[in-house]
């Protein structure tokens, strides 16, 4: 019964009160050194983010995930919907990848990368500390009735989040769209584009919506992250955790005397002072184990630690550990489990190193015209009509393409007499095979194009070529 007493807090989350109201959550500005790793590792990510869309490699953005057309850029290197597979494996990597971690190193992707994290945490909380003070006077600000101090720092905080909130609508869209078409928008005004417009504002109140209110009901609501850590954890995952063994002892713990020995009198390490509690921007107590709210952003721990070095206590009361190195004292292991994981993570992203080095720069698709048979010509030649696709994967073009069969003796003549591929463009058209009779294997042969630029050739292809049935 006492334990049931002592996990009822896992029955409902932090931020939802016993009526079912949104409980606010009032974190205290970290500071530690822990919190600086977070924000120069967040100022280089954030960085990258912004600019990203706007880096050229050979004339392609560094990134662009371009839905709507079906292309892609990544680091610079173009991706169409024929490479769909790629972008299979790269997603069961991500899977795998996140999978292994998860049980290595507990939730740290939330707290250390998530762009959820970073933008609340790095960018809009410090303004509202700017703006509104810490966490003390945040809620006296709250609390007090709208006067001129309280709009004029609600209005300045929500106008500093919406325009914040406009820019990185701005720069999600310079992935979407691009960030050549994204200036030229800007440059033809907003009305020229008003369905872009629109559509820019319904990201931007959706950005305003979830950093100015919805905040970490992300996390521990919308995101399924939180409850697949329940699945992938176990007592070796290194989390931050609290030391239950330190901080309680025989008495438990208790607030600090001045000048008491608390070895002596049986005391845990813990001060019971809450720093821990009011510096979560989960509204959890880490306290009581791993929850699922945690994202692992490591501010207790230095909050924790400042308090050790006020009482000269020994740091590290809240720590990165494992539940076995808090029980046994056991260091951490390369378990079986980790090795299976990341096993399966090596092979995947060495056969997707395989297919990137094997991947063409033109793609050439060769199909016969639907509904048509083959027809007879002059000196026992067979011809057959074909449609052709070639795909430009490169920011540099290609002119005078021509087909020559490979597999056979006989002809391709095209309608077209040049053939230019466009940069990171394609070209089609229609194309003519014919073939002697007296060559032909069976009603149905396999033949192989080749497609040459020049006198260099840049890709290879198959297609089915019909003829008259033997019957020999």
């Amino acid at each position: 019964m006492e334990k049931q007493e002592n996990e009822r807090f896992r029955d409902s989350i932090g931020t939802v009160t016993s009526e079912g109201k949104r409980s606010w959550v009032y974190p205290k500005k970290p500071d530690g050194i822990l919190y600086k790793y977070r924000k120069w590792i967040s100022y280089i990510l954030l960085a990258i983010l912004f600019s990203a869309p706007f880096i050229k490699i050979n004339g392609n953005q560094f990134l662009m995930f371009n839905v709507l057309e079906r292309r892609f850029h990544i680091f610079g290197k173009i991706f169409w919907p024929q490479d769909f597979y790629l972008f299979v494996l790269m997603m069961l990597i991500g899977v795998v990848f996140v999978v292994l971690f998860t049980v290595a190193f507990g939730r740290i992707f939330c707290g250390w990368i998530c762009p959820q994290t970073i933008f609340m945490e790095m960018v809009f909380r410090r303004i509202e500390y700017w703006i509104e003070g810490d966490r003390g006077k945040q809620i006296r600000l709250d609390k007090q009735p709208w006067n001129a101090e309280k709009i004029r720092k609600k209005g300045l905080k929500w106008f500093v989040f919406f325009v914040i909130s406009f820019l990185i609508a701005n720069v999600f869209l310079a992935y979407l769209i691009g960030s050549d078409r994204l200036l030229l928008y800007i440059q033809d005004g907003p009305l020229a584009h008003f369905s872009t417009l629109i559509s820019l504002l319904i990201f931007t109140g959706v950005f305003y919506f979830v950093f100015a209110w919805f905040r970490e009901q992300v996390c521990i609501i919308a995101c399924p992250y939180g409850r697949l850590q329940g699945v992938l954890l176990d007592t070796k995952s290194i989390v931050v955790a609290y030391d239950h063994k330190r901080g309680e002892k025989e008495k438990g713990r208790a607030k600090f005397r001045k000048n008491e020995d608390r070895e002596a009198t049986g005391k845990g390490d813990c001060i019971d002072c809450f720093q821990c509690v009011q510096v979560c921007p989960t509204g959890i107590d880490i306290r009581n184990g791993t929850q699922l709210e945690c994202v692992n952003c490591t501010a207790c721990i230095d909050a924790c630690n400042n308090m050790m070095d006020a009482v000269d206590l020994p740091r590290g009361l809240i720590r990165y550990a494992s539940e076995e190195n808090i029980e046994k004292k056991t260091k951490f292991r390369f378990t079986p489990r980790l090795k299976g994981y990341a096993s399966v993570l090596f092979i995947l992203v060495s056969v997707l190193t395989g297919m990137l080095f094997l991947r063409s720069d033109i793609e050439a698709n060769i199909l016969r015209l639907p509904g048509q048979l083959y027809e007879h010509k002059d000196n026992n030649m067979i011809s057959n009509v074909y449609t052709y696709k070639l795909i430009n994967k490169t920011s540099v073009g290609y002119e005078d393409v021509e087909f020559r069969l490979i597999s056979h003796n006989g002809t391709i003549n095209t309608v077209k007499e040049h053939i230019n591929v466009p940069p990171n463009g394609l070209a089609e058209g229609t194309l003519f095979i014919e073939i002697n009779k007296s060559v032909l294997n069976d009603d149905k042969d396999k033949v192989k194009i080749a497609v040459y630029s020049g006198d260099r050739l840049i890709e290879t292809t198959g297609t089915t070529f019909l003829g008259p049935r033997s019957y020999n």
